[in-house]
């Protein structure tokens, strides 16, 4: 297996469905433990462990802890020692309850030239968290009877390998057979070559479709840009609106998301963090900022803040706009929240949106940015976590590795757990 093809593969299992963005490291292995962590050590993080026998039988399944200073001063002291292990420059999480209060904390820098510190009103890049929002328009369009989401994508794109076969909702799902493009060699090398160069989205299903199908329509779960590209593409032609308008016209305005936005180059609002990878032709880790996104598009290109997040949780696991008016129909979003098991246990997804021990909601990952937004429904609780790293320890997600220390506090019952897998599987 090439190196771009390591690489990029870990972006879809390491999150499993959950859908990051990544490209290649060049050279060494995928899963390389940042330089600067000890090889020696003997505190070790996994996305697998199972709680301790202190983290079980506090807390109902299904309902979250009291946030009280106490808790508040764990979570703090967990959040670290992810950050110290994990060699994270900077953390921002919010948990938020109906009844058992909130709390909201930075940690470390937001930029490692200055020292500016992090904060929770910076602006971070959030990856594959897109793919909720495309989907959503998707389900709006099922609403509207303009989209059906059993429909052959070929009724739309002309094209498509299988096209005649896949439908909608394999797309959505991560269930067409159809080639990654960012797993594609060319792709590699033209995006780190010169990553603040521009792709559209026909140069990005070039690269999925000169490869062969995996497997025939709906037999495999296998997660893949390709199939957003091509949602987002069908968002457009049956709109008749860029991605972008319609994201911002139908789901942010409605939904007060003024801080949320869909790029369509690689403009940055600020205040905004850096973002610090070693997904690069050297192999160096190296500011990302200025990188364009269009690479992501429909997958992983848009911009967020930890506020606007708050809002996005609850907002598509219930279909709900924050003013109780209707984002996609209770029909639909019935549909949506069907989660079919994945190759991870105790993970599910649905229609662009995954389930990992009943948390709902997505993470996203690109170069130099992480982001987690999930929802547990039973406890009306919002976890947001954002940082401005992607590089792995231990074969972890950073996102992931904080996401388990957070909800073995304050859900031991329902901990979300993604482990990473080897890059050939």
């Amino acid at each position: 297996m090439t190196h771009s093809s390591r690489g990029l593969r870990r972006g879809a299992v390491t999150a499993v469905a959950v859908g990051t963005l990544a490209v290649p490291i060049a050279g060494g292995p995928a899963f390389a433990t940042p330089a600067s962590i000890s090889a020696g050590s003997t505190s070790t993080l996994r996305a697998a462990d199972p709680p301790s026998p202190s983290d079980s039988g506090s807390t109902a399944p299904g309902q979250v802890q009291k946030l009280t200073p106490a808790v508040e001063k764990e979570l703090d002291a967990a959040v670290q020692k992810v950050m110290r292990e994990a060699n994270v420059p900077g953390v921002t999480f919010g948990v938020w309850t109906s009844d058992k209060g909130e709390y909201v904390k930075s940690f470390g820098v937001a930029d490692k030239s200055t020292g500016q510190k992090m904060s929770p009103d910076l602006h971070m890049r959030i990856g594959s968290e897109t793919k909720t929002f495309t989907v959503t328009s998707i389900l709006k369009l099922v609403d509207e009877k303009k989209v059906g989401l059993d429909d052959p994508i070929g009724k739309y794109i002309d094209g498509v390998p299988n096209g005649d076969k896949i439908t909608i909702r394999q797309l959505a799902e991560m269930r067409s057979g159809l080639f990654n493009y960012s797993e594609d060699e060319d792709f590699y090398k033209a995006l780190t070559s010169d990553p603040e160069r521009p792709f559209t989205p026909q140069q990005l299903l070039d690269y999925s479709f000169k490869h062969p199908v995996l497997f025939e329509p709906g037999k495999e779960f296998y997660y893949c840009n390709t199939n957003l590209i091509l949602l987002g593409l069908v968002v457009e032609k049956e709109s008749g609106r860029p991605l972008d308008e319609y994201i911002k016209d139908n789901i942010l305005t409605p939904a007060g998301m003024k801080q949320t936005l869909f790029p369509t180059g690689n403009e940055f609002p600020e205040p905004h963090s850096q973002g610090y990878t070693n997904q690069t032709a050297s192999g160096k880790t190296e500011d990302s900022a200025d990188w364009n996104p269009s690479w992501g598009w429909a997958a992983g290109a848009m911009i967020s803040t930890l506020n606007d997040l708050r809002i996005w949780a609850p907002t598509v696991a219930t279909g709900k706009f924050p003013d109780g008016d209707t984002m996609i129909s209770p029909a639909t979003q019935k549909q949506r929240l069907i989660t079919p098991k994945t190759t991870i246990p105790g993970a599910g997804y649905g229609l662009g949106i995954f389930n990992v021990q009943g948390w709902i909601g997505h993470n996203g990952s690109l170069p130099g940015y992480e982001s987690l937004t999930i929802y547990l429904p039973s406890a009306k609780a919002t976890l947001v976590v954002v940082l401005n790293t992607d590089i792995n320890h231990d074969n972890s997600e950073p996102s992931t590795l904080v996401g388990q220390a957070i909800t073995k506090i304050i859900s031991p019952s329902n901990i979300f757990n993604l482990p990473a897998q080897p890059a050939a599987q």
